[in-house]
């Protein structure tokens, strides 16, 4: 597996984790009626695996398909399972900054309800949690439209050069974080800016970060938002708010 580092001069290295203490998997939704149920069992199969204590934070993010509902049952059916309501959609941003807030564990998976990772390719950041602070997923080849990866290229290529994020796939939806210093974070974003701004966040506060390639799969139910005009223009009303609180947006 091709990763790529990014850290702070260490003393010494630790010994290499086969199993986390504990993990908080976070996974926001919004209109995910036909996916939640298989990424809650995804989830649980692989925290089993991976974690010696687990919890799943579901984030109904305002869904008006019968997510909340379906959700709502997982929880009741499983004391690992927790729901976390937006009465109405804030946003994906708000949603994960939902999600962080209410984990427990020591670890945060954060990942989507879309069904597009392979949550057992956990196993290789499980390997590398002992020398990070965030273990980040890139996207080998994306299994998106191709109009889709165009927009993303040039997304990626303006945060990284604005905020000097030394990864390649700034919103790739499986990160292993150190719940000590996310939760810590001020995060802001309400919409998808909210990857960047963890990064640019969690690099200034001196974490290290490890990147790894991930399988990304086909979406096979549910419809995509992350490509609308609405989107798009709320990521770059906050690309200029976030930036000028970081000191890098252009003014």
């Amino acid at each position: 597996m091709e990763a790529a580092v990014y850290a702070p001069p260490v003393a010494a290295p630790r010994a290499v984790q086969l199993r986390l203490t504990g993990l908080s998997v976070v996974i926001p939704c919004h209109n995910e009626r036909d996916n939640v149920a298989a990424a809650v069992a995804a989830a649980r199969s692989a925290a089993e695996r991976f974690a010696l204590h687990y919890e799943i934070v579901v984030v109904d993010d305002g869904s008006t398909d019968g997510t909340g509902a379906i959700a709502g049952m997982l929880e009741r059916a499983s004391g690992e399972v927790r729901v976390v309501t937006h009465e109405r959609n804030r946003g994906y941003g708000a949603a994960v900054r939902s999600g962080i807030r209410s984990a427990t564990m020591p670890w945060i998976l954060l990942t989507d309800g879309d069904l597009q990772f392979d949550l057992s390719e956990l196993e290789g950041f499980v390997r590398r949690a002992a020398e990070a602070d965030l273990v980040v997923g890139r996207r080998a080849s994306r299994a998106d439209p191709f109009g889709r990866r165009a927009a993303a290229a040039m997304w990626n290529a303006l945060v990284r050069i604005l905020f000097r994020l030394p990864v390649r796939d700034v919103d790739c939806a499986f990160k292993l974080m150190r719940s000590s210093l996310v939760q810590e974070l001020d995060l802001t974003a309400d919409g998808a800016m909210v990857s960047t701004e963890l990064l640019a966040r969690a690099l200034a506060s001196g974490a290290a970060v490890v990147e790894l390639d991930v399988t990304h799969l086909p979406r096979l139910a549910g419809e995509q938002s992350g490509g609308s005009t609405r989107v798009i223009a709320r990521a770059l009303r906050e690309l200029v708010v976030v930036g000028r609180s970081l000191k890098v947006a252009p003014q």
